[in-house]
């Protein structure tokens, strides 16, 4: 138990989350996952969250495990072609994380979505958050227009609102 991360939780209200990302910044992420998807078959989802609380942040989740955790309660995994993408960010701990599913996974590879979280780190070092997530959005939108492009109208299996949680 890391009891400087957990006091760093602590303090870290969701309020931060809120304040980091307001109304016009949300909308500006939806806008860019819909243009996104207007370009490939893939199902992009944002998640943002101030601080863990509770058992998460007491059993010492990562950021990483907390995203999986995410991933599947939103049902993210659950695309006709297995390649929705989740990029969550977790703000008391400045680390952002991107869960893909397999079909995109085997395409894209650690390397290439650890590229994409690197540049997201960076604006977010600059107090950037929703520039940071709306490159961040259009890169992972790339990719998956590369190996999933758009074949004519398809459903939108996911929302594209942000999550704050």
């Amino acid at each position: 138990m890391d009891i400087r991360r957990i006091g760093k939780h602590l303090i870290e209200h969701r309020w931060r989350a809120r304040r980091a990302f307001p109304p016009q910044a949300l909308a500006a992420i939806e806008q860019a996952i819909k243009a996104g998807e207007a370009n490939h078959s893939g199902q992009v989802r944002f998640v943002v969250e101030g601080a863990l609380d509770g058992r998460p942040l007491f059993s010492g989740q990562s950021a990483r495990e907390r995203a999986l955790d995410i991933f599947s309660h939103l049902r993210i995994w659950d695309t006709a072609h297995n390649n929705g993408v989740l990029i969550y960010l977790l703000l008391a701990d400045r680390d952002v994380e991107i869960i893909a599913d397999r079909g995109i996974d085997a395409k894209v590879g650690a390397a290439g979505w650890q590229q994409i979280c690197a540049a997201m780190e960076s604006d977010f070092r600059g107090g950037n958050f929703a520039g940071g997530v709306i490159a961040g959005v259009q890169a992972v939108s790339q990719q998956l227009a590369k190996y999933f492009p758009r074949q004519g109208a398809g459903p939108n299996e996911l929302p594209d609102r942000p999550v704050v949680m």
